[in-house]
């Protein structure tokens, strides 16, 4: 599936890899919030911690997509355009 990427730029490949990552942990952070809903939607009241889960996909997801974000910029740099 990722044969082609063997043969591309360091920085390419990495830049895939962190995208892939960024889209299953938000995928991650996503199903836990949906069932923090649901458990409330049924009327349970989940224990305190419960509530805490979701924070630490929330916080990958900030430092892969600050990453994602700041890429551009940095390789324009480099550039030196």
């Amino acid at each position: 599936m990722y044969a082609h990427l063997m043969h591309a730029p360091k920085e390419v490949r990495m830049s895939k890899v962190i995208r892939t990552f960024h889209r299953w942990t938000s995928l991650i952070f996503a199903l836990i919030v949906a069932a923090l809903f649901v458990m409330l939607g049924l009327g349970q009241q989940p224990e305190q911690w419960i509530y805490f889960t979701p924070l630490p996909p929330l916080f990958v997801l900030m430092l892969s997509g600050l990453y994602m974000f700041f890429q551009p910029y940095v390789a324009k740099v480099r550039r030196g355009s």
